[in-house]
């Protein structure tokens, strides 16, 4: 018995559907862990070099490499993510009409090669033969299949460059602000400088537990990846910090 239309559409919203979390979930972790460790880089090399050179330029410098950091390089990011998502959007959009020109003037070559995608994936040779002169009834379809399956290039069309671009800038700015924040409170004292520690520390783990929520994965896997790739960038700036005390 045929599905109803109503059923179908209460399944699809309900198993198939993708939250904004999930959607900009490589928007939100490429922008947050960057501004994380970005603005801690600031606060580490002031460390680094010195806790008395910290003090004697005051909290103020602090935050004014701290924020101009922050706002131009989460500019810089965000304007990156949206040029990226544009050009990804261009090459397969080209490819794709190389790839329908082919369907149309080549079409013994392309049956041949959507043969041996299908046979690879374990389809018999009549079944494989019967689905391919099926998408040769429809040529649209069958470009987006080799797309996929040739090519192995994913359509990006349902993604908006501009919202990809203002998720990596937000994410920088609110991720990349947390190292700050002691510093926005108190003089800068090595107390300040472990307070970011733990500032930054606590972004990190915020951060995991957004991949966490997205993913489905292990939180120890999702908390534990990001902690420790951040930790290393922000250990590197704080040795840059000490090399050069």
């Amino acid at each position: 018995m045929p599905t109803s239309p109503t059923a179908l559409a209460i399944h699809k919203s309900t198993e198939h559907k993708i939250g904004k979390l999930q959607e900009f979930m490589k928007q939100i972790v490429f922008g947050g862990n960057d501004g994380i460790v970005t603005t801690f880089a600031i606060v580490a090399g002031f460390a680094g070099a010195g806790m008395e050179g910290t003090a004697q330029i005051g909290a103020i410098a602090v935050l004014l490499f701290g924020v101009a950091n922050l706002l131009a390089d989460a500019t810089a990011m965000g304007l990156g993510e949206f040029l990226s998502a544009r050009s990804e959007q261009d090459v397969y959009n080209a490819t794709r009409a190389k790839e329908l020109h082919e369907i149309h003037n080549n079409i013994e070559m392309e049956r041949a090669e959507m043969f041996e995608i299908l046979a690879d994936h374990g389809m018999e040779e009549e079944d494989a033969r019967q689905m391919i002169a099926v998408f040769e009834r429809n040529p649209e379809f069958m470009a987006d299949f080799m797309m996929q399956y040739e090519i192995g290039m994913a359509d990006p069309s349902d993604e908006s460059p501009a919202m990809n671009g203002l998720m990596t800038f937000l994410s920088f700015i609110v991720f990349g602000a947390v190292p700050l924040i002691p510093y926005f409170l108190r003089e800068p004292d090595k107390t300040t400088f472990y307070l970011s520690v733990f500032a930054t520390f606590s972004a990190l783990v915020a951060l995991g537990l957004l991949r966490w929520k997205a993913t489905n994965e292990t939180v120890f896997r999702c908390v534990g990846e990001t902690v420790m790739v951040g930790g290393i960038c922000a250990v590197v700036a704080f040795g840059v910090g000490l090399v050069f005390a």
